[in-house]
Order: structure tokens, then sequence, then C-alpha cells
């Protein structure tokens, strides 16, 4: 059975950039164990090609990344996730092929060289939360 992923659209609103592709938002979908559950997340992503991970909370200040892709995985707690706005949430982050990341925070001179970041992000050949045969693909069509 196919995981429900819902494509939320986020526009720029004139500081902050976004790409033409939707976040998409995999809900209820990562089978938390009660032991190491940042290492179980960790290892789901790294099993399916996205690396160079992290564990930690969410930023608590704006900022964006211009040169790849980022997952969030939510391993504990509860959080009304505001993209680029404050959270309180165990989460580890990873990038599709263990891509470096830039820091961008909307700061007069990022842009248009972010814009131009951006659309050369290649889509990643394989969805964080089942590889290959993952919702992504088809979403960004691929």
């Amino acid at each position: 059975m196919e995981k429900e992923v819902k494509k939320i659209y986020l526009k720029d609103d004139g500081v902050f950039p976004n790409s033409q592709l939707p976040v998409l938002f995999y809900e209820d979908v990562l089978n938390i164990p009660a032991l190491f559950p940042a290492t179980h997340v960790k290892n789901l992503f790294s099993d399916n090609g996205w690396s160079n991970s992290w564990d930690d909370g969410i930023f608590t200040y704006h900022h964006y990344h211009s040169i790849t892709h980022e997952v969030l995985g939510i391993y504990k707690g509860e959080t009304t996730l505001k993209l680029g706005g404050e959270s309180d949430a165990g989460v580890v982050g990873a990038y599709p092929g263990g891509m470096n990341y830039d820091m961008n925070y909307g700061k007069p001179g990022e842009r248009p060289g972010t814009d131009e970041n951006i659309k050369e992000v290649p889509i990643p050949e394989t969805d964080p939360v089942d590889g290959l045969k993952g919702s992504l693909q088809k979403l960004w069509q691929c």
C-alpha cells in the first residue's frame, strides 16, 4: 500500500526564495523504536542514499539551503512545524548523496546567487524513506 504524501507549495516572498518543487510531507511513516530512535532514522535515510546527517532540534531562526534538498525526520515529541520557523522536537536531518549544504538567512546580497543555485539543485535519485520505489520520484516527476 502506497503512503499518502502531501505536497506543500511555498512561494517566494521576496526575501526567501523557493524551489518550484513542493515540500513533500510524509506523515506517520517512520515506525520509531523505543531504543535509539535517532539512529534508526539516520540509518533509514542513509540506507536510502540520504546522509551527511545531524541530530538536533530545528533552528529557531529563518534559514534556507540553496545547493541541496534536505529531509527532516521527527523522531521525538510533537510539533507544529513552521518551515523556516520555530519548533521544539527531536529531529534528524540528511541530504541526498551526503551533499554539503549552505546556510542562507534572507540577508541582502544573498540573491540572485541563491536563486541560480536553487535552479541547479538536481532531483535526488532516491526517496529518503522508500529509496528507489518512493513517492519523491513520482511527485517531483523525475
